[in-house]
């Protein structure tokens, strides 16, 4: 069975279109790398595929559920790590990771059980009554990883999880990572501007740009595809070098909620 099946899916804002026809499938167990420059798409797809967003046209399914008719039973299946801080600052981890559970109606036994385990499985039991504020940038994505594996998600989501991480701390957690899909065959699907780290996590890399799927397959498949030496080379020969703005997708959206909100 495939955890993640997206067919023919299209996303426009106004004008803009910013997925095109998009398909592919993620199978069961499998490291799932999304890979793109700036407004090629990726942080819109993530949005649809986590229910944020309604696709214009096109079918999600997760985990067999489709995204727009069975969103409870969609959300349920996964977990996800943001690229920006989700945390609150003002409660201690415990509490956080507490507040997770209720929301996800973790029955309480089974709650506590699975809080401890899991801030022991990211090194931070020992922190658990301490307030979020004071952590390390470090300990809080190890933190939010914890969060989104409280509920035993079959996948977990992460968009850009190690950013603005230092080396030592981008390295354990993606053997936390790499662990956690090993030990219960939990699906990933993640996003990184850090090409080495797709290279050697991913099983599968797709290298979308202009809202559609130009290259798919291994590190080592896209590198013999461009006749290059690594991943960054084989990124680069295939979507170019030129600098790109920023999410073209959130330019567009604000630009339209700032339009609707000038009709009121």
């Amino acid at each position: 069975m495939n955890s993640i099946d997206v067919r023919h899916l299209t996303k426009t804002f106004g004008s803009f279109s910013a997925v095109k026809d998009l398909s592919f499938l993620v199978p069961q167990g499998e490291i799932f790398a999304f890979l793109g420059p700036n407004g090629a798409g990726k942080s819109t797809t993530i949005k649809i595929l986590t229910t944020l967003l309604s696709p214009t046209s096109g079918e999600v399914f997760i985990e067999g559920k489709s995204s727009v008719t069975q969103q409870n039973e969609v959300r349920k299946s996964f977990g996800i790590v943001f690229q920006d801080p989700s945390l609150d600052d003002e409660l201690t981890a415990y509490e956080n990771m507490e507040l997770h559970g209720v929301l996800y109606r973790v029955p309480p036994v089974i709650r506590m059980g699975r809080i401890e385990e899991m801030l022991r499985f990211v090194e931070l039991w020992d922190r658990r009554d301490e307030l979020v504020k004071h952590f390390s940038g470090g300990m809080k994505r190890r933190l939010e990883i914890a969060r989104g594996l409280l509920h035993h998600p079959k996948i977990l989501f992460l968009d850009e999880p190690t950013l603005g991480l230092d080396p030592q701390t981008r390295s354990h957690m993606w053997q936390y990572i790499v662990a956690l899909n090993k030990q219960e065959g939990m699906t990933i699907f993640f996003t990184t501007h850090y090409m080495e780290e797709a290279s050697k996590i991913a099983h599968t890399i797709a290298i979308v740009d202009h809202g559609t799927i130009i290259a798919q397959g291994s590190a080592h498949d896209l590198q013999v595809k461009t006749g290059t030496a690594s991943l960054e080379e084989a990124f680069l020969a295939l979507t170019g070098d030129a600098i790109r703005d920023e999410d073209a997708t959130s330019t567009d959206q604000m630009r339209m909620n700032m339009r609707i909100r000038g009709r009121k």
